[in-house]
């Protein structure tokens, strides 16, 4: 998936991304240019990355994903919880849970707020319209139909679904047919990006069909090592690639889009973040950015899991000889569970009554994972609910452990650092817990496995949060937008690094805030606004 090689381009990318695949793609439309894009991973032809149930099957896979961990700490009961990241082509949106989120429009009238002109929900809309394809209808003036991301609901009739959203009406929260669309608040199915049976990631939707018109080279297996600075400029990457250094030129612009741990490393191995960090690891100081891998944040998610009776749970059917079953009617095209995403139905609630907005995301699904196993699930009939808060103030931090451009930087999320998060997900843990006790789930719910009756108190819930909370992968923040640098920004409005030219951060790093969502469809916008500041800026 390459055109011949090449030492200067108008752009490099590194990342292939949600953002960067995305970035390549659209500048490429204009035949005069000519991109080079540096993905670390390999190619993305592996099956499992095709279909949505293989999920589970490459998430923790090092030849497809960086695997990546947090620091312990006393919060997360001295565990090291994963966070991988997509090192693929389409990067993440190849491995992840294929949500498609976009968050709260206040969540994008707080980004502008904050200083960062032409990011409020308004003005970024267009930019979500333009890289989707809801096929399943909503509202023309919220939702695109043109866009190469096919976005679509399961289809997948399930009666412990539905008994679930029936419940949650007990609890207040209503059905909501479009949660993308004039509101978020209530429950419903999913949206995913999922087409026909397959994974829409933004190497099959955005950068195969640029590759084809010839002026975009996409260079596998290629490890971006440093940026090339001259004279207060980036002028190209150092990378490593089947073990040799090699280095590409940009004649106009380097845009880094390597997701909000790699980003964050590759800065500061380039000399741009805090000078006296990087002084102590005998880096040279580029740019005095203080700001570079601070401000990381995650939603921390626990899951509360009931066995289940008078039903046939995906535990069941993901079993031989039921799954040969399955995967014929994937075949067919009917409703199967390998066209699934890992959550099936969503709920949005706030914690406390009064609270003007959602602050708390909830997923459900009928099926459950086997305690301390990776990708196992239950041997019992099961389902699920979990539950994460919308918008954490607990924050951390990405920073180099050495001057070494291979070795992981050291992640340190500090979840739940916070004591109003720490609150917020107790209540959380209350609301999930009433949703699998309601009425209309009766006829289908035996116990309460995990975390088990026997835990009610405040204490015991944040005891159990601690020992099997885990990442949601919705890493963001550490290269973040805003006009102050001395404030801890690291690019401005126009995704431009401070103090360097020549140089962009357009990926889940900018964010100012975290969403209240899944983070991987306001990336895919950051992606696409962010190829038109290109543009412009010429």
């Amino acid at each position: 998936m390459s055109a011949p090689a090449a030492d200067s381009f108008d752009y490099v990318v590194v990342g292939s991304g949600a953002a960067g695949a995305i970035v390549a793609a659209r500048l490429g439309e204009d035949p005069a240019l000519r991109i080079c894009v540096l993905e670390a991973g390999p190619p993305d032809h592996r099956p499992y990355l095709k279909l949505p149930a293989g999920f589970i099957k490459v998430i923790f896979n090092p030849a497809v994903a960086w695997q990546f961990s947090s620091e312990p700490t006393e919060r997360t009961a001295g565990r090291r919880i994963p966070l991988p990241q997509g090192k693929t082509l389409g990067g993440s949106t190849s491995i992840n849970g294929l949500v498609y989120n976009r968050g709260q429009h206040e969540d994008f009238d707080g980004w502008a707020a904050q200083g960062n002109a032409g990011w409020s929900y308004d003005e970024v809309l267009p930019y979500f319209q333009r890289s989707e394809h809801f096929v399943d209808g909503g509202d023309p003036a919220l939702r695109g139909h043109n866009g190469p991301l096919k976005v679509s609901l399961p289809h997948w009739p399930h009666p412990i679904c539905e008994a679930f959203l029936e419940g949650a009406a007990e609890q207040g929260l209503a059905r909501n047919p479009d949660y993308n669309g004039a509101y978020q608040q209530g429950v419903g199915y999913f949206q995913r990006s999922i087409h026909n049976g397959w994974r829409m990631s933004t190497a099959g939707c955005f950068l195969r069909p640029a590759v084809r018109r010839g002026n975009l080279d996409v260079r596998t297996g290629a490890q971006a090592l440093r940026i090339l600075v001259e004279g207060g400029r980036a002028c190209g990457v150092e990378y490593l690639q089947d073990g040799v250094r090699r280095q590409v030129r940009a004649r106009r612009e380097v845009v880094v889009s390597a997701g909000a741990i790699n980003t964050p490393k590759l800065l500061q191995l380039s000399g741009i973040g805090d000078g006296e960090r990087l002084r102590a690891l005998g880096i040279a100081t580029q740019v005095h950015l203080p700001g570079v891998g601070q401000h990381l944040k995650d939603h921390f998610s626990v899951r509360l899991v009931a066995s289940v009776k008078n039903a046939t749970t995906i535990n069941e059917l993901a079993r031989v000889p039921r799954l040969w079953g399955q995967a014929w009617q994937w075949l067919r095209g009917k409703p199967n569970i390998l066209q699934l995403s890992p959550s099936v139905v969503h709920w949005f609630a706030a914690s406390q009554p009064g609270r003007e907005r959602p602050d708390l995301q909830g997923v459900f699904s009928p099926a459950s994972y086997r305690e301390g196993y990776v990708g196992q699930l239950d041997v019992f009939p099961g389902m699920t609910c979990g539950v994460w808060q919308h918008r954490p103030q607990s924050m951390g931090t990405v920073q180099l452990a050495s001057n070494d451009p291979l070795a992981d930087p050291v992640v340190q999320p500090r979840y739940l650092e916070d004591e109003g998060d720490r609150l917020t997900l107790i209540r959380g843990v209350r609301l999930a817990r009433a949703l699998l006790q309601s009425q209309a789930l009766a006829r289908y719910r035996v116990d309460e496995v995990m975390p088990g009756p026997q835990v009610q108190s405040d204490d015991e819930i944040l005891d159990f949060i601690y020992r099997y909370g885990v990442s949601s992968y919705h890493l963001n923040g550490t290269a973040r937008m805003g006009p102050r640098p001395e404030a801890g920004a690291v690019v401005d409005a126009q995704l431009r690094v401070h103090g360097l030219q020549g140089l962009r951060v357009i990926d889940a790093s900018v964010m100012p805030e975290i969403t209240s969502a899944n983070t991987c469809a306001a990336t895919m916008m950051i992606g696409e606004k962010g190829a038109d500041l290109l543009r412009r800026a010429g």
